[in-house]
C-alpha cells in the first residue's frame, strides 16, 4: 500500500500551498521530513493571474510574464502619473507558477502530489485527513479550505467581495504604453457602486483589460462584459481587436476572523487562512511574508500560526471596508485621496503592512471626513 502518514500535509495547490511547499523544500532544516499535497486538479491550465508590487531582491524574478515600472490613477477629477521605483508592478500567470512549482517539489523525494479531494480534517493524536478515496494522517496539516461557517453575508462580519472578469485583447495598431499600468480607471461606472478598470500591457498591441467591482453581490458574466467593451471602446478607442483569454475570479475582502480556526496541528493557509488583504484583495505577498514567519515558528518550535497577523493593519482594513459596506460609492474617494495625497511608495508600504506609525497617521489623515469618523468609532 502507498504512504499514507506524513510529518506534514498540505491540502490545496494554490498560491499559498505551493509557496509554503517550495519554502519547506529550499530549506535543508526540513529535509528529513515528508510532506503531502493533496488537491483534486492537476493544475495545469491558467487560470489566474496574480499581480503585486515588490522591491529588489526578489525570489520570482524569473517567473514574472510582465513587469511596469510606472502606473496611473484615474478618477472622474484626477488623472495622477505615478512612478513606482524601487519598487516595480509584476504579473506572474498561474500556469507558470504552477509548472515551476510542481517541477521544483516533483525532484525532491520527500515530495507527494496525491490528486484527491479532502472532505474533512479531524485532530487526534495526529490529524486524520479524509479524502473521497483514501485516508491520510500527519503531524501538521495546512489546511487552505475556506471554513463553512464563512458566509460573505454574515451580519457578525464586514464583508465585501472583489469580483471581476477580464479579457486579454491583441490589436492590429499600437495601442498601450507597455511601460505603465492603468492600476485603476474609475471614469466607467456601474450606478452607485465602486467599479473600476484596470489594465495590464503586455506590450504595444496586447493587454488585460479587466472590469472590477468591489461590491456585496455579484453580477452577471454579460455585465462584465459590456462594461469591458464600453471601456475599450470609449477609453482605448478601438474598434478592432481580437479576444485571446479571459479570466474572472471573486475575492472575499472580510473581517471574518480566519484566524481562530488555527489550532496547534491545523493551520489554515491562503484565503481559508485570512490571507488576503481585507482592503484590497492582493495576497501574492503576503503569502510570501506568512509562509516565511511559518516557516521560522516551525523552526524556533512555536505554533506555526504564531503572530501571523498584525492587529492594528486588521483596524485599518475594518475601517476601510466598514465605509465600503455602508457607503459603496465612496470608493472612488478613498483611492483618489490615497494616491493623490501620499507617495506611492509609502502607500505600498502601507498596504504591504510595512509602513510607520507616523506615516500611517498622514494616510488617515489625508481620508478624514464624518464618513471616516463615524466608520473609526464604528469599529472601535
Amino acid at each position: 500500500m502507498s504512504k499514507t502518514h506524513f510529518d506534514y500535509i498540505i491540502i490545496g495547490n494554490g498560491l499559498a500551498g505551493l509557496q509554503l511547499a517550495l519554502k519547506i523544500a529550499s530549506d535543508s532544516y526540513f529535509k528529513n521530513k515528508s510532506i503531502a499535497l493533496i488537491d483534486p486538479s492537476r493544475k495545469d491550465t491558467n487560470d489566474k493571474t496574480w499581480s503585486f508590487w515588490e522591491t529588489e531582491p526578489s525570489a520570482w524574478n524569473h517567473l514574472p510574464h510582465n513587469s511596469w515600472a510606472k502606473a496611473s490613477v484615474i478618477t472622474t477629477n484626477k488623472h495622477i502619473d505615478l512612478t513606482l521605483k524601487p519598487y516595480s508592478y509584476k504579473s506572474i500567470r498561474s500556469i507558470d507558477f504552477y509548472k515551476h512549482a510542481i517541477s521544483t517539489l516533483s525532484k525532491k523525494d520527500n515530495f507527494t502530489f496525491i490528486i484527491e479531494e479532502v472532505t474533512e480534517a479531524q485532530e487526534n493524536q495526529n490529524v486524520r485527513v479524509s479524502t473521497l478515496k483514501n485516508i491520510y494522517t500527519a503531524s501538521h496539516v495546512f489546511d487552505s479550505r475556506i471554513p463553512e461557517s464563512f458566509s460573505i453575508h454574515s451580519e457578525k462580519n464586514i464583508s465585501i467581495i472583489q469580483h471581476f472578469k477580464g479579457w486579454v485583447i491583441k490589436t492590429d495598431k499600437n495601442t498601450f504604453d507597455k511601460n505603465r499600468i492603468i492600476m485603476m480607471d474609475y471614469r466607467l461606472k456601474d450606478g452607485e457602486q465602486t467599479t473600476f478598470t484596470y489594465v495590464l500591457p503586455f506590450s504595444e498591441t496586447e493587454a488585460l483589460v479587466e472590469f472590477t467591482y468591489f461590491t456585496s453581490n455579484i453580477v452577471s458574466e454579460e455585465t462584465y462584459d459590456n462594461y469591458i467593451k464600453q471601456y475599450i471602446e470609449k477609453y482605448l478607442k478601438l474598434e478592432r481587436y481580437t479576444i485571446t483569454e479571459t479570466e474572472s475570479g471573486q475575492i472575499p475582502m472580510t473581517t471574518f476572523p480566519f484566524e481562530k480556526f488555527n489550532t496547534k496541528k491545523v493551520t489554515k493557509i491562503g484565503t481559508g487562512g485570512g490571507w488576503v488583504k481585507g482592503s484590497t484583495g492582493y495576497s501574492f505577498k503576503h503569502t510570501e511574508k506568512k509562509v516565511a514567519q511559518i516557516i521560522e515558528n516551525i523552526k524556533t518550535n512555536n505554533t506555526p500560526s504564531k503572530q501571523l497577523f498584525k492587529a492594528r493593519f486588521k483596524f485599518y482594513d475594518k475601517i476601510f471596508l466598514k465605509v465600503l459596506k455602508d457607503e459603496n460609492y465612496k470608493g472612488e474617494w478613498i483611492f483618489e485621496k490615497f494616491y493623490d495625497k501620499n507617495s506611492i511608495q509609502t502607500m505600498f508600504r502601507f498596504l504591504d503592512e510595512e509602513s510607520t506609525f507616523v506615516e500611517e497617521l498622514k494616510i488617515m489623515s489625508s481620508l478624514f471626513s464624518w464618513n471616516f469618523i463615524k466608520a473609526f468609532f464604528k469599529t472601535l
